[in-house]
C-alpha cells in the first residue's frame, strides 16, 4: 500500500480521491493553479503544491510540473482522475521513468482506447459486448 499520493486533477473528482485515500490512511498531495488557490481539494489535501498559472495547458497538462511535485513531497504514486492527463500515454510512461506508481490502466490501454477501431478490437479480444460494426478502415469510394 502507498503512504502518499498525488492527485493529478482538481475539482469534486480530486475531493472523492482524497476522501478514499484517507479511509485507507494514505496521505494525499493536492496540485493546483494559481485560480484553483482556494479550492476545496487543497484544502482538504495533507499537502498542496502550486504547479502554475490558471491555465491547464500550463498547469495540469504539465506532465513535468507532475513528477517535480511526487518528487517534491514524496508521493508515490499518482491518481490521475479522469479527463487532463488520464488519456495520455506519456503520462504513465513519464511516471515509471521517475520511478512513480501510476494509479491506472497501462500505457498500451491507454493508447488502445484512444483510438476507436483498436479499442473495439480489445474489447473483442476480451470477449466484452461491443456496439456491432465495421472493424477495419472505411476506404473512400
Amino acid at each position: 500500500m502507498f503512504k502518499r499520493i498525488l492527485i493529478a486533477n482538481r475539482g469534486e473528482i480530486a475531493c472523492r480521491i482524497i476522501k478514499t485515500a484517507r479511509r485507507m490512511g494514505i496521505e494525499t498531495v493536492a496540485v493546483y493553479s494559481e485560480a484553483d488557490r482556494d479550492a476545496l481539494h487543497v484544502e482538504m489535501a495533507d499537502e498542496a503544491v502550486l504547479i502554475g498559472p490558471p491555465a491547464a495547458a500550463e498547469s495540469y497538462l504539465v506532465i513535468e510540473k507532475i513528477v517535480e511535485a511526487c518528487r517534491k513531497t514524496g508521493a508515490e504514486a499518482v491518481h490521475p482522475g479522469y479527463g487532463f492527463l488520464s488519456e495520455r500515454e506519456a503520462f504513465p510512461r513519464a511516471l515509471k521513468e521517475a520511478g512513480i506508481v501510476f494509479i491506472g490502466p497501462n500505457p498500451g490501454a491507454i493508447a488502445a482506447m484512444g483510438d476507436k477501431i483498436e479499442s473495439k478490437k480489445a474489447a473483442a479480444k476480451a470477449k466484452v459486448s461491443t456496439v456491432p460494426g465495421h472493424l477495419g478502415v472505411i476506404e473512400d469510394g
